[in-house]
């Protein structure tokens, strides 16, 4: 029996099975991308698809973000990052990631004196720190004191939370996480609590919090501040990756906004993911201690005899529009400080070699956001281990507005994917005395 046509579908897409057909809903989306709508195929057709890594599944429909990978176009809201990039701050960027719109002067200053508000950490939460080992991950940190942030707020676990509610919940996050993960960073290297400036800007507190100490006040070069900004406001949502999936995927459950957030910290832990800015410096790393020109590690990468990390994306197959704008940012920042560093020198080699090579120029192996950004992460001064704990900070806010978008949904359901069982078939139970160790089984 053929499926029923949805409201607003475009036309239908014929499957053939062995048994019958079954016509499927084409739906399109306002940047004319199709999709088959295949919500009713299982009770259809008895069958279910099979997406190993979900590359050709959509899990939902969503207003936030839209990725051309073939044309190198990232929006928000409809928004080219360029602009966004070279024109906005990272608190409006994320009140326009949460709530759909560029704010207004007086929504701006509203949300700002909200963040003010929230970037302490009540001291029962601060004390959380002086539990962690020293030498404990930043990142197992702030998904356990992001998750810790709902027992301060039992308010706001509901996920039916009211317009205020939600607002105060994305100044807590949005605010405090700069906090958690200054705190993190100081506690790992023994050094003294920084506590927030109101005063300061929402990156340049950050950077007071991170590298101040109470006899030496840091303050940040514009260069360092504008850096900051471009890489918060870059890598503050990306779509369905694995993370902000994560985050859809825990929300769906009825889980309160702190629990879905840390999950998605957790997801972004992975060197796959949010550790890829990481990879790119230990490459460079190896790159100095071996000793070789770049040119030489260059064509053994051309006859895959060397791992180029930081090169082409899974998503873009042309040049990563955020890398265009880290490369520009990147050489400012660099020229601006004057830093001294052969890691940094050997980036710059590698770049300028894989940028006008033939090889990756027809392979489309451009340098990626990572690349640039795990460049402008050390020159600002932070440690390897601080750099995925960055990226955290930026995507919250994406995060936040899957979460909200998600909630307010009437047609979401608890996400539960399906599989196809490759196990044994029915089998009975055997008593112990009459057990033989099985092949694959170590007899013990």
């Amino acid at each position: 029996m053929p499926t029923q046509v949805k409201e607003g579908v475009v036309s239908t897409a014929l499957l053939k099975l062995p048994s019958h057909e079954v016509s499927l809903p084409l739906v399109e989306g306002t940047e004319r991308e199709q999709a088959i709508d295949i919500t009713s195929l299982r009770s259809d057709t008895g069958c279910i698809t099979l997406d190993s890594g979900f590359s050709n599944t959509g899990a939902c429909e969503s207003g936030i973000t839209f990725i051309d990978g073939e044309k190198g176009i990232l929006r928000y809201r409809g928004y080219p990052i360029e602009e966004l990039a070279n024109h906005s701050t990272f608190v409006e960027v994320a009140w326009l990631l949460i709530w759909g719109e560029l704010p207004t002067a007086e929504q701006l200053a509203s949300f700002r004196r909200l963040l003010s508000d929230y970037e302490l950490l009540h001291e029962g939460m601060r004390h959380h720190f002086e539990g962690f080992p020293a030498n404990g991950h930043p990142m197992a940190m702030l998904s356990a004191v992001i998750n810790a942030c709902g027992c301060y707020y039992p308010e706001l676990l509901e996920t039916r939370i009211n317009d205020e509610q939600f607002r105060r919940a994305c100044a807590i996050l949005v605010s405090k996480v700069r906090t958690m993960a200054a705190f993190s960073y100081r506690m790992t290297y023994g050094k003294p609590m920084m506590y927030p400036d109101p005063k300061l800007s929402y990156c340049s507190n950050f950077l007071h919090m991170m590298f101040s100490n109470p006899h030496a006040r840091y303050d940040a070069p514009p260069a360092v501040v504008k850096a900051l900004r471009q890489f918060l406001i870059l890598h503050a949502d990306h779509e369905q990756n694995c993370s902000t999936s994560t985050v859809r995927m825990v929300g769906s459950s009825g889980a309160n906004v702190f629990a879905s957030v840390a999950s998605g910290v957790c997801a972004l832990w992975g060197p796959l993911h949010g550790g890829a800015n990481m990879a790119v410096i230990e490459m460079l790393e190896r790159i100095r201690e071996g000793g070789e020109s770049v040119k030489s590690i260059v064509e053994k990468a051309k006859r895959k005899q060397f791992l180029l990390m930081g090169f082409g994306h899974r998503v873009y197959k042309n040049f990563d529009p955020r890398a265009q704008i880290l490369e520009k940012t990147c050489g400012e920042l660099l020229d601006e400080l004057g830093t001294s560093d052969p890691l940094l020198d050997i980036a710059r080699e590698l770049a300028e070699i894989a940028l006008t090579d033939e090889y990756f120029v027809e392979r489309k192996l451009y340098p990626n956001v990572d690349f640039y950004s795990g460049i402008i992460l050390r020159a600002i001064g932070l440690p390897l281990n601080m750099f995925t704990v960055m990226f955290a900070i930026g995507r919250i806010p994406g995060w936040i507005a899957h979460w909200y978008e998600l909630s307010r949904d009437p047609t979401a359901r608890i996400a539960r994917p399906r599989q196809i069982y490759t196990g044994p078939t029915e089998r009975h139970y055997v008593p112990m005395d009459q057990r033989v160790a099985g092949s694959t089984g170590s007899g013990a």
